[in-house]
């Protein structure tokens, strides 16, 4: 190998490194495993799976067909049954009866577990990690009779990030996204971008955002509808990243960029966006004073759903509950 190469390659490694320790700087924390949580299981085997992910998958039992099918994608130093459980989504799941996807990292991709929302590999329809996640979502909808026309993304951080990538690379396949302290799709398309788009946000033109995603498939409409929740305190993941979401999707949907409804969600400032119809297309909901984080709200009370746990932060309204809400899972 050529002295070349090989300082390259060092050079990655050392930008792979540094940005997952910022993306979640705690810790890598181990999950108590609750009671639901002995119901997800690894799907191995699921397809084609050119991005290396792993699968889990929560079925709650007998469930019917023609039900939904939620993807949930954990942050950084997470992993795909905490993620799942502590977000709420897998009690919500056997509340409202519908399967959840959970996708997995390997830290042989990511040695944080980290998915790679910046690499243009991993975001481009028929590639890497979005396709591998397709490919669960086909497996899922044939081995529970699902509803195809009723499937939905999510994911915290740089599951958020994919989740972005989801939405743009295969607007077909989803009926709607919910971004958590994420970033619009390609705001990074290579390791070195991601620390702007991370610390500061990149501004574009909402036309440029639109036509990031207007080329990342030959889709031309419907397109998935989009929540966009993000702390206002969050210093991973700036909220500049809010706005520019904002204007991506909104200029995707034909609309602009300034909200048609406002009000509050859990007493958290709430933007409806709507097309020309009067439909909602996107929506924000900014958590004043929250850092960086999934919103959850513990109890057994209407609107809770979710447990505390590192980067998943007890503000007192639950994003999963709020989210199945506007997608009519219950």
């Amino acid at each position: 190998m050529s002295t070349s190469v090989r300082t390259r390659l060092r050079f990655r490694g050392l930008l792979l490194s540094l940005l997952a320790a910022v993306f979640l700087a705690a810790p890598v924390v181990a999950h108590a495993t609750p009671p639901q949580a002995a119901s997800i299981t690894e799907v191995t085997g699921f397809g084609s799976n050119p991005g290396n992910l792993r699968m889990f998958r929560y079925v709650p039992e007998g469930l019917a067909e023609g039900r939904p099918v939620v993807v949930a994608l954990h942050g950084c130093t997470q992993n795909a049954t905490g993620y799942g459980t502590d977000s709420g989504w897998v009690e919500l799941a056997d509340e409202w009866r519908f399967s959840v996807v959970l996708p997995e990292q390997r830290s042989t991709n990511n040695f944080n577990n980290c998915f790679n929302w910046f690499a243009s590999a991993d975001t481009t329809r028929g590639q890497g990690e979005v396709a591998s996640v397709v490919s669960m979502v086909d497996h899922t909808l044939a081995a529970t009779g699902g509803d195809s026309s009723r499937v939905y993304v999510t994911g915290l951080s740089a599951g958020g990030g994919m989740t972005s990538a989801l939405l743009a690379t295969y607007p077909d396949r989803f009926a709607g996204g919910g971004v958590v302290a994420g970033l619009p799709y390609r705001c990074a398309a290579a390791l070195y971008e991601a620390y702007t788009c991370m610390y500061v946000g990149k501004n574009l033109s909402p036309s440029a955002w639109g036509d990031l995603v207007r080329r990342a498939s030959s889709h031309d409409g419907p397109w998935p509808t989009v929540s966009i929740w993000h702390g206002d305190a969050d210093s991973t993941v700036r909220v500049a990243n809010q706005r520019e979401l904002v204007e991506q999707w909104t200029d995707v949907h034909g609309t602009d960029a300034t909200p048609d409804r406002t009000g509050t969600v859990g007493g958290y400032p709430h933007a409806v966006y709507e097309d020309g119809s009067g439909r909602a297309v996107v929506e924000t909901v900014t958590l004043t004073g929250m850092g960086h984080g999934q919103p959850v709200d513990p109890g057994t009370g209407e609107g809770q759903c979710g447990r505390a746990a590192a980067y998943v932060l007890d503000v007192n309204v639950c994003a999963a509950w709020h989210l199945g809400q506007s997608w009519g899972l219950s």
